[in-house]
């Protein structure tokens, strides 16, 4: 029996934590769906470490290729002692198939189809066979989790009916603000709690702006505390000082927004008037404008 994950620093996470924890008992194979930066990779480790099991990650792009996934023949041994087993690569997939551990696939929509049938009878029958050299059988314990963002269409495909009905579905929507705030203080330094605070909520904030069909995950306020952090040590001007926490909010979050096609404005106009509304206007703004009045 594993030990729960409850309390294991996963923050906000305990219904998922459950339920990836029940489908890999079963059997099953997994699908975590969610954008990114809502945890579905430290929930897997954290899962796996708590089933003391080997986690064989793969990264899921153009260049995954059977051979890649599966593993290979040494060429040069092959030449000097012929296709015997001894000389076979293991890859990820037979690693964790000969371990009995998990084999996690990040970004399933972006796997080639020919490597993702490769998988196919791996997740129905716990079996492969590789050419040359047989058949490898998964030793107890073995499972495939797999992730995806189901909001990214950009240089992904359509994951085929054949592969849902061979996996379990988890769907992990972002955080609580309040959980968004833990992560942060947990992972960069903040002035105050009152400013972490209001890191998150700028962030939050770009999920639902209309002009933005993209917004930042939380290590978009991870990185605007440990920037603001940093500029302020360099300005030698407070942590929490206005003009600091604006450029470290363009240059954290503005590569992570997606500007909607129906939007004149650049990234950093929004990213401006979100910091605006969330911090302030710029001190002695305030000032200045009551004394034109």
């Amino acid at each position: 029996m594993t030990a729960p994950l409850t309390g294991s620093g996963v923050v906000d996470r305990e219904r998922e934590t459950e339920l990836l924890e029940a489908a890999l008992a079963s059997g099953a194979n997994v699908v975590l769906e969610g954008p990114p930066g809502t945890g579905k990779t430290t929930l897997l480790r954290r899962v796996a470490a708590a089933r003391a099991t080997s986690f064989a990650l793969v990264e899921g792009n153009a260049e995954l290729t059977p051979a890649r996934l599966v593993g290979h023949f040494d060429p040069a041994l092959v030449l000097a002692r012929g296709y015997q087993p001894e000389v076979f690569v293991d890859g990820p997939l037979v690693t964790a198939m000969r371990e009995g551990g998990l084999l996690y696939v990040e970004e399933l929509n972006r796997v080639p189809e020919e490597t993702l049938n490769t998988l196919l009878a791996v997740m129905s029958e716990r079996e492969i066979v590789v050419p040359r050299l047989g058949l490898v059988r998964a030793a107890p314990g073995f499972g495939v989790v797999a992730a995806m963002n189901p909001y990214d269409a950009v240089g992904t495909a359509r994951v085929s009916s054949a592969v849902y009905d061979r996996t379990c579905r988890i769907a992990m929507g972002y955080q609580s603000a309040q959980a968004e705030s833990r992560i942060v203080a947990l992972r960069a330094p903040v002035p105050s709690d009152a400013w972490r605070d209001r890191a998150v909520a700028l962030v939050r904030a770009t999920r639902s702006h209309q002009e933005l069909r993209v917004g930042a995950s939380v290590r978009g306020a991870i990185d605007l505390a440990g920037i603001t952090h940093q500029l302020a040590l360099a300005r030698g001007v407070p942590e929490d000082d206005w003009q600091a926490g604006l450029d470290a909010a363009l240059v954290a979050l503005s590569g992570r927004i997606r500007v909607d096609e129906s939007s004149t404005r650049r990234p950093e106009e929004i990213i401006e008037e979100l910091y605006a509304a969330v911090f302030g206007p710029p001190p002695g703004a305030e000032e200045s404008d009551s004394g034109e009045a």
